[in-house]
């Protein structure tokens, strides 16, 4: 038996082609059924790459049918293919010769493909080059057989990742250590694993006229309301880019078009905070490629809440959320709040506190709206640096270098030492905030209301705050109030809002995302123990 393996590059056959070349017109995407026509065209559309591997195996001692196995090497499991696949075409081949050998089985292309099809669990017919080439290129084996129109692809992926590993942006004490990857399919098995549920729908489509990447819209049938389902399809049908390499790509195109700085789809790297939401009746957004899910409808309570607080009890849960509001307030208001009351609002401040800031003060050069923002800009370039460095060095460089600069400032005389502090403590509850998006949308808007606060002190501070909720109120993400269930108030939503009550009150699912299925618990509050 003779193999002829093949690399991309064509290799020049001295035996003369007698099968008859298609002369259809009908389709031009349409497989031929003539193998060498299908080959030479594949060849030619994929520039006969290198990493292409194509094998032509005879099926008689005549070489007049072959059937061809296409694989991308790299992408596709090479033990699958070596061990399971190829031995069974081997022995198809053999097969087809009796005990004497100028005898031959008649000539059955559909038969042999069904045979083939016996060897893996995972197989699809292919009709047309599109398919063909999306298969080949995802890391499917595509099999053609001599005088078909049609072949088949068997799911041979076996690509490295990086596996399922402990997430590293989301941590907690108490929970799941558990992240996702950036394979699509352990991404959505992670999600299978925490719901067994029937009714835990997946649909899937390709996005990205070049990249070809698989979305993955995942919901719970009954629970999630069909109307936003159907928002979230249409979104997804309505991108028509090159290119979606990470979920942000997503992001953007199918948010609502508001300018704000507000992150109004959420996302997450952990699959318990997904199946969470998918509980809530929100829909999830899986990309390949990327470890981070969306998820849509997105709150603003939503990006205030961590994995951590369902897992604790109740009373831990409600005090650490009310430290994390506290904490946005001092991030959002604590340098603006120091600039309007050392500017404008002296006698607010106790009389040895307002004496001992000024004399601070007398050598500083700069008004105290420029020192802030002296220092804030520091403060972010040093943590940005921090991110973007090697991991061994980036901490020690963001902690040396924010000690260095702060005291050279001070003893230099350019920056207060309560400047320094209010910095520090503003930096400090940034990183309160549970979600990265939201975190870095209080940075922003921190300098606008210190603007605010250097030229009309509190009062521009709370023209800034009331344009602010405003703002807040005007949003919607997928038609869903961005502020409820506080604007507008709904009474039965504020058991997991700024506080969370216990597991066994909260037994209702929030109303204006779940309109159909409310209802999620029937427990009983615990019965005290009888002596």
């Amino acid at each position: 038996m003779r193999y002829r393996r093949r690399s991309g590059h064509h290799i020049k056959n001295n035996t003369k082609d007698t099968r008859p070349a298609n002369t259809s017109t009908k389709d031009p995407d349409a497989l031929s059924p003539d193998i060498k026509s299908n080959l030479n065209h594949i060849r030619a559309a994929l520039g006969n790459s290198t990493d292409i591997v194509i094998r032509e195996i005879p099926l008689d001692e005549k070489e007049i049918h072959y059937i061809a196995i296409l694989y991308t090497d790299g992408l596709s499991d090479q033990k699958i293919i070596s061990e399971s696949i190829m031995m069974v075409v081997a022995d198809i081949a053999k097969s087809r010769v009796r005990d004497d050998s100028d005898h031959f089985e008649a000539f059955d292309g559909q038969k042999i493909l069904e045979q083939i099809s016996l060897v893996n669990n995972e197989i699809q017919s292919i009709t047309d080059y599109k398919k063909l080439f999306h298969s080949l290129l995802s890391g499917d084996t595509i099999f053609l057989v001599d005088g078909l129109d049609r072949g088949i692809a068997a799911g041979t992926r076996g690509w490295k990742d990086r596996g399922v590993m402990e997430t590293s942006a989301e941590n907690v004490v108490r929970g799941p250590r558990e992240s996702f990857s950036e394979a699509l399919r352990t991404n959505t098995a992670l999600i299978r694993r925490k719901i067994k549920d029937p009714n835990l729908w997946m649909e899937t489509k390709q996005i990205g006229r070049v990249t070809q990447t698989d979305v993955a819209m995942m919901y719970i049938k009954g629970i999630a309301n069909e109307k936003i389902v159907g928002e979230v399809r249409t979104r997804l049908g309505r991108i028509d880019v090159d290119s979606i390499l990470e979920s942000g790509y997503i992001e953007e195109l199918v948010q609502d078009k508001t300018l704000t700085p507000f992150p109004t789809v959420y996302n997450t790297e952990r699959p318990d905070v997904v199946a969470a939401e998918l509980l809530e009746g929100k829909v999830a957004i899986i990309v390949d490629g990327t470890p981070f899910v969306l998820i849509v409808p997105a709150l603003f309570v939503s990006f205030l809440h961590a994995a951590e607080d369902y897992y604790q009890r109740a009373d831990i849960s409600s005090f650490l959320r009310v430290l994390r509001y506290l904490s946005i307030f001092i991030s959002l208001l604590g340098p603006s709040l120091y600039v309007a009351i050392t500017t404008f609002h002296h006698e607010m401040l106790p009389t040895r506190l307002l004496f001992g800031l000024a004399g601070q003060r007398e050598q500083i050069p700069f008004p105290a709206f420029v020192e802030a923002v002296l220092m804030e800009v520091t403060f972010e370039i040093l943590r940005e640096a921090g991110v973007r460095l090697p991991k061994n060095i980036g901490s020690a460089i963001s902690i040396v270098g924010t000690l260095v600069i702060g005291q050279a400032a001070v003893e230099a005389g350019i920056i207060s030492p309560a400047m320094v502090i209010v910095v520090a403590i503003t930096a400090i509850s940034s990183f309160v905030v549970p979600s990265f998006n939201m975190s870095i949308a209080f940075r922003m808007l921190r300098f606008p209301l210190m603007a605010l606060a250097g030229s009309f002190g509190l009062f521009g501070i709370l023209v800034g705050i009331i344009a602010l909720i405003l703002h807040l109120c005007s949003l919607r993400s997928f038609g869903i109030p961005y502020m409820s269930p506080l604007a507008p108030l709904i009474p039965d939503g504020q058991k997991d809002t700024l506080l969370r009550l216990p597991h066994w009150m909260m037994s209702t699912r929030p109303r204006l995302i779940n309109q159909y299925n409310v209802k999620r618990s029937n427990s009983k509050p615990p019965q005290k123990s009888r002596e």
